[in-house]
């Protein structure tokens, strides 16, 4: 056990400085979480809101390559914390989870709130102490930590610190990404922070945008080079969104930085061979207008009509004079070409953060002894589908335990 005396500072309280919290007040250290909110878990919240997806069930070495170049760096962390050992921490508050048809797993209420609640409760009855409206501003002269509080300007000596302070996604809920300059100043090698689970922006035209924006692309294929993913899509005024996008939007955010561009393609109809679709599409028309006769021989929505529309006057064409192979070979091949990242303040999630080579196997930052780092400050990223917040909770243990260990020497 840690003595009483040692006090922890942990600043941010978001899943990981939670987790954090938990480990620390376990192992008797004594914990003030720091938050520029006025509320704990904002961010949390907001990603439960249509459900909160709280890890996936497939086999552990499946879901770690969900986190690519970063697999091997987090192996530890997520071992130590795993799925099942996240559900099952998740039932002991009073909030058992179910596995849903895609594997990924919820609580029985599909809500956030029942299970923050129940968690800032245990925190409680740890002893936690939570200090919100401060916002962290960096250190001292002394090495203080320094905090712009409701009151004024407060200063804190901790024994040790935790920093979970997320990314820069959605700043509006706390997590703007203002640390990192603050450890850049402090010789801390931090890659640039870059959206991920992002959107694309295209350049459509005001007829397609005006008709189409915040409309669906129900069970498509996306296609960018060898990689290919499946499920739904939103048009946005600006370009395309959603669940399937976030889940190629790594590669395809790589070639749009480097190259300016990159050519995504969308499968209307995956299930339906191409020549399938060509049998259906050569039966005469009769006096059907052609959205009509798409919709029937086709079975396509009137926004993937107009997706088709826009991809041929691009290329110079019209729907109307295309073959009936060509028509079926559009459908499952629609092009869109990619002009730009949305922006990260709009993105689900960053890349990016404090390399892995700057912290040892307890989290603990090499250059600043007694300052460990959780959470989306790494450098790592991860589709939607439970490997965001499982690598939160898992990180958020480890640096916890990590100062533990520290504290005792």
């Amino acid at each position: 056990m840690t003595s009483q005396s040692n006090n922890v500072a942990i600043i941010g309280a978001g899943p990981a400085g939670l987790m954090a919290a938990e480990t620390l007040a376990a192992g008797g250290a004594r914990v003030t979480i720091y938050d520029a909110m006025p509320s704990a878990g904002r961010k949390f919240l907001m990603a439960g809101r249509g459900g909160l997806n709280l890890t996936h069930s497939e086999p552990l070495d499946a879901l770690m390559m969900r986190y690519g170049a970063a697999e091997s760096d987090l192996r530890a962390a997520v071992d130590a914390f795993t799925p099942d050992m996240l559900r099952e921490w998740s039932a002991n508050l009073g909030q058992p989870t179910f596995i849903g048809s895609s594997g990924r797993v919820f609580p029985q209420t599909f809500k956030a709130s029942p299970l923050l609640r129940a968690w800032l409760r245990r925190l409680d009855d740890a002893g936690v102490a939570f200090k919100l409206r401060h916002r962290w501003t960096g250190w001292n002269s002394n090495g203080w930590l320094v905090f712009e509080a409701p009151t004024g300007r407060e200063t804190v000596k901790p024994d040790a610190l935790v920093l979970a302070l997320g990314g820069a996604s959605w700043p509006r809920l706390g997590s703007d990404g203002a640390w990192a300059e603050l450890l850049r100043n402090k010789d801390v090698a931090v890659s640039a922070l870059r959206p991920a689970n992002s959107g694309f922006t295209i350049n459509w035209s005001s007829t397609f945008r005006d008709r189409f924006a915040g409309q669906p692309l129900k069970t498509v294929r996306l296609r960018y080079g060898e990689h290919s993913v499946r499920g739904d899509a939103m048009i946005a005024s600006d370009g395309i969104e959603g669940g399937a996008v976030y889940a190629i939007a790594a590669p395809v955010r790589d070639a749009v930085e480097t190259a300016g561009e990159a050519m995504l393609f969308i499968a209307l109809r995956p299930d339906v061979a191409s020549d399938a679709l060509a049998a259906r599409l050569a039966a005469p028309r009769g006096k059907q207008s052609l959205a009509t006769f798409l919709r029937k021989a086709a079975g396509l929505s009137p926004v993937a009509i107009g997706l088709m529309h826009e991809a041929a006057a691009h290329a110079g064409r019209k729907l109307a004079e295309m073959s009936a192979a060509d028509l079926a070979a559009l459908i499952n091949a629609v092009p869109l070409r990619l002009v730009g990242v949305s922006p990260i303040a709009r993105a689900i999630s960053t890349a990016g953060g404090v390399r892995f080579d700057e912290i040892d196997e307890g989290y603990m930052l090499k250059r600043m002894p007694g300052v460990f780092v959780a959470g989306e400050m790494l450098d790592w990223e991860a589709p939607t589908g439970g490997y965001l917040l499982q690598a939160s909770f898992a990180t958020g243990a480890a640096a916890g335990q990590g100062a533990l260990e520290w504290l005792k020497h």
